[in-house]
């Protein structure tokens, strides 16, 4: 079961599922019982039957992959990252799948990224670190072995930002500062829709300079859709976007980029054929100072000097993010994690003034999550960047935003400080469900 990427993109939910029982073909009575099931565990997959793959969010895919495993009954079931991308009450529902399917004889190998999500099932552990195992033994005894779990890239970025705890609280609240009331993004009455379903339906939010905004909702709730708008990617059924003041309701990606917008996506949008070096001096496009054409063909000493401040720009971003040991490596050749890290590192050398942040956490391993915190706040504190971030790990959206929207059915629910928006009914219900470990993905929760 890949990491987000388990199913036939091409294919309904239906085929996918019917897909998953050819291998029990000559059972078709326990495929229609286990089929049954799945269905019953993820009710959203029974209302998407007929809609392909392909257009279910990321957290909808991991279901799908999930209940095509449980059809399916293997011997030996390769789970990775489990929770990547889903919503707090999705992998409080998915734990208990798992569990069941161990003591069926299913043998479960599990990669994930939270020790906190992995204690829950997992009873012996293996820790890898750069193609070396590095601990092997009961996974309790993990959270006991500091020289082990702690961030081996973002502990040089976060040292000279505020301190803070193990889930990112600042111990330095004076020196926080407080959000303005210059908006710096604005949308009116967004509508979108596919194939008659309305994914973003109707949202009205404001950004402030030097604000953090937490984006939170159930997988398939419009969060992505609405990033999508916000950037030009997607095109509008109605509605109206302010950047900095500006109407960009009709302006191209690279338009709304050049008036400060910045976006990260959740499959970390890199060029694979390009070392990190490289990815990181296309990012610094927007600042290089000489772009006449003629004087880089006669490589003038303006051109010199132009590609001088580029390179290094780029040696400071690569040991800022602690990125040397991979500094000349093809982009393609890294990790989730590591391209999350490079993705990171490109925002920082853009410097928009509001910056779209779609699930930073995703595919970090723990302690690189908690160690995130700080330098999210540099972001904001440092280059007076407003963030509006859409994560699923709870205590650390928590811990950065002044504020939290919580969004469903392309909708927003709720909007307010995180503590309350939480609380609310229709959050806990929908979003965060009652697992403790499936929540505190990170910090001392688990």
């Amino acid at each position: 079961m890949p990491g987000g990427q388990g199913v036939f993109g091409s294919l309904t939910v239906r085929e996918n599922l019917d897909l998953a029982g050819w291998t029990h073909r000559r059972d078709p009575a326990g495929v229609a019982a286990a089929r049954a099931e799945v269905l019953a565990m993820f009710p959203i997959l029974n209302d998407r039957l007929d809609e392909s793959a392909v257009n279910l969010s990321g957290g909808q895919q991991q279901m799908l992959a999930l209940a095509m495993s449980f059809i399916m009954k293997p011997r030996i079931l390769l789970i990775d990252e489990l929770s990547l991308g889903l919503a707090p009450v999705i992998v409080g529902q998915m734990l208990p799948v798992i569990e069941r399917l161990s003591k069926e004889g299913v043998t479960v190998v599990l990669v994930e990224q939270s020790v906190n999500v992995a204690l829950t099932v997992a009873q012996r552990a293996y820790f890898l670190e750069r193609g070396e195992i590095r601990f092997a033994g009961p996974t309790a005894e993990l959270l006991n072995r500091p020289d082990i779990l702690r961030s081996v890239f973002l502990s040089g970025a976060s040292t000279s930002a505020s301190t803070g705890d193990a889930t990112g609280e600042s111990t330095d609240a004076a020196a926080r500062p407080e959000p303005s009331d210059e908006v710096v993004l604005e949308t009116h009455d967004l509508v979108a829709g596919f194939g008659g379903i309305r994914a973003v339906d109707g949202v009205s939010l404001r950004v402030h300079a030097h604000e953090i905004v937490g984006m939170i909702g159930p997988n398939g709730a419009g969060k992505t859709t609405l990033f999508d708008l916000i950037s030009g990617f997607t095109p509008l059924v109605q509605g109206r976007i302010d950047i900095g003041g500006r109407d960009v309701t009709s302006s191209s990606p690279p338009a709304r980029a050049a008036v400060g917008l910045g976006r990260s996506f959740q499959d970390a949008r890199l060029f694979p054929e390009l070392t990190v070096r490289e990815t990181l001096a296309v990012s610094l496009e927007r600042w290089v100072a000489s772009r006449s054409a003629v004087v880089a063909a006669m490589y003038l000493p303006p051109a010199f000097e132009s590609e001088r401040s580029i390179d290094r720009r780029v040696d400071e971003l690569v040991e800022l993010m602690g990125l040397g040991d991979f500094a000349d490596r093809f982009v393609r050749e890294l990790s989730t994690g590591t391209r999350r890290i490079v993705d990171l590192a490109c925002l920082v050398a853009h410097r928009p003034s509001v910056i779209l942040l779609d699930e930073p956490t995703s595919g970090l391993a723990q302690r690189e999550v908690e160690a995130l915190a700080p330098v999210v706040r540099r972001l904001r504190d440092e280059m007076g960047a407003a963030l509006l971030i859409i994560e699923h790990d709870i205590p650390f959206v928590s811990s950065v935003a002044d504020r939290l929207i919580a969004l469903d059915q392309g909708r927003v629910i709720t909007d307010g400080p995180p503590a309350g928006v939480l609380a609310h009914p229709t959050v806990i219900e929908s979003y965060l469900g009652t697992s403790s470990a499936a929540i505190a993905r990170s910090g001392q929760g688990g």
